[in-house]
């Protein structure tokens, strides 16, 4: 089994399912090579519907080299109401064109007449009674050329292997991808986990602070600038220090000399500065982190994917236009007499071997998965009663399939990949198995 990369294993990814060697090239030549559009999942009423009875008003936006924050940002801004007013069921890739839908709480499709923002098409569907939630779609369609690679013929060999490790459609680990910990700044997890701990300081730090090789310089040296101003207790000199590109940094450490920063009330109060669903992220991170330690573990161990064993977890699944959908709130616990018939319930598509996503209500698995998850937990000194936090920062967890799979289509010249996977799963999760090309080279 192949060894994963540096940048991959910091964010507990350590394997690869596959041996032949990738077809190398890189992602993103340009933002039209990577296109994503939600599988949508949100009923609307009519544009033209009470406000009073539905008053969010639902747009389906398509950007181009977005964050899905900054957007929603720039959008309330332009609108001059509350970012918080502003919702969407998931976040995309910056460095692509994407389609997704929004909410917006108490405006009007008059209220966009003037609206005009940069590489973004706004489009009016209607009004709803609620606002989006994380969550709130099926999946995404992605459409993703692969550029300079330098064997693209060995795509199709790398798909047969992965159909021969999990049957058919193929499948690769759920692993979270880069992006959940910042692709190139993997640091989300690591304030999480101080989160968890209750190190509010060290949590404010790592986020501020702590800079990488993959930054700008610019934004290294102002990093280097914010270490030395927290070794001092001067909140003033490390806000000075950074640049206005770094508006969530700005708004940790303002708080910090509004506050004074002399306790770990003035810290946890920094990071909820931010926005709500940024607070959340952090614990999300933390989270994720651990989950791909337990898939890693459990591949090294030489664990079906596929398949459970006894004292697994499973939960069943439904299908949503074409998406597979594992739904964790239907779970069921895999006895040695139940084995063979989850089993068949699999390998039809029907259920789906999970690992937690530990919270305040995760129940671990029994037997040798729930060794796993224990000693992963151990290591990274986590308990589900940590995760009883203040505020957003709060998290009752939940169960993930450890396996997902995909139709995948692949075309030559250009080498090009189409497939739909269910929300959460991540795109390049997928392609890393086809490509094998250093993450920190991109």
């Amino acid at each position: 089994m192949r060894e994963a990369y540096p940048v991959e294993e910091a964010v507990g990814i350590e394997h690869f399912v596959s041996d032949s060697d990738g077809t190398g090239g890189r992602l993103r030549a340009a933002p039209e090579d990577f296109r994503v559009r939600e599988v949508e999942r949100f009923e609307a009423e009519p544009a033209d519907a009470d406000a009073g009875a539905y008053p969010h008003l639902v747009i389906r936006a398509t950007l181009r080299e977005w964050d899905t924050n900054d957007f929603a940002k720039r959008l309330s801004d332009a609108l001059g109401i509350s970012r918080e007013r502003v919702s969407w069921a998931g976040t995309k890739d910056k460095y692509a064109v994407t389609t997704q839908l929004f909410t917006l709480r108490k405006i009007d499709e008059s209220d966009l007449a003037d609206v005009s923002i940069y590489d973004a098409d706004v489009e009016v569907l209607g009004r709803s009674g609620r606002g989006l939630e994380f969550g709130d779609l099926a999946g995404n369609e992605f459409e993703i050329v692969v550029s300079d690679p330098e064997n693209p013929e060995n795509a199709e060999e790398i798909r047969s292997e992965l159909e021969d490790w999990a049957g058919e459609p193929l499948g690769v680990p759920n692993f979270f991808g880069q992006q959940r910990f910042g692709s190139r700044r993997p640091v989300t997890h690591e304030v999480g986990l101080h989160v968890v701990r209750g190190e509010w300081e060290e949590a404010v730090r790592a986020y501020v602070g702590n800079p990488y090789d993959t930054e700008p310089e610019g934004s290294q040296q102002a990093r280097r600038e914010v270490e030395e101003a927290f070794a001092e207790r001067d909140w003033q000199a490390a806000l000075e220090a950074v640049p206005p590109r770094l508006g969530f940094e700005r708004s940790m450490l303002n708080a910090l000399v509004e506050s004074g920063g002399d306790s770990p009330a003035d810290f946890r109060a920094a990071l909820e500065a931010v926005p709500s669903n940024l607070q959340r992220l952090f614990v999300n991170a933390a989270q994720s982190f651990a989950f791909n330690r337990i898939l890693s573990e459990r591949l090294a161990r030489g664990l079906p994917f596929d398949r459970p064993v006894a004292g697994d977890v499973a939960c069943f699944a439904e299908e949503v236009d074409g998406v597979t959908i594992p739904d964790p709130d239907r779970e069921q616990r895999v006895t040695e007499r139940r084995v063979e018939t989850v089993a068949r319930h699999c390998e039809r598509g029907r259920a789906f071997v999970t690992a937690p996503l530990v919270g305040t209500e995760t129940e671990l698995a029994g037997g040798e998965p729930g060794e796993i998850e224990r000693e992963v937990f151990e290591e990274l000194d986590l308990a589900p009663e940590d995760f009883d936090l203040p505020g957003e920062f709060h998290s009752t967890g939940t169960r993930r399939a450890i396996l997902v799979r995909t139709d995948l289509e692949i075309e030559q010249n250009p080498l090009t990949f189409d497939f739909a996977l269910p929300k959460g799963s991540y795109a390049t999760v997928v392609l890393r198995e086809f490509m094998k090309a250093d993450p920190a080279d991109e």
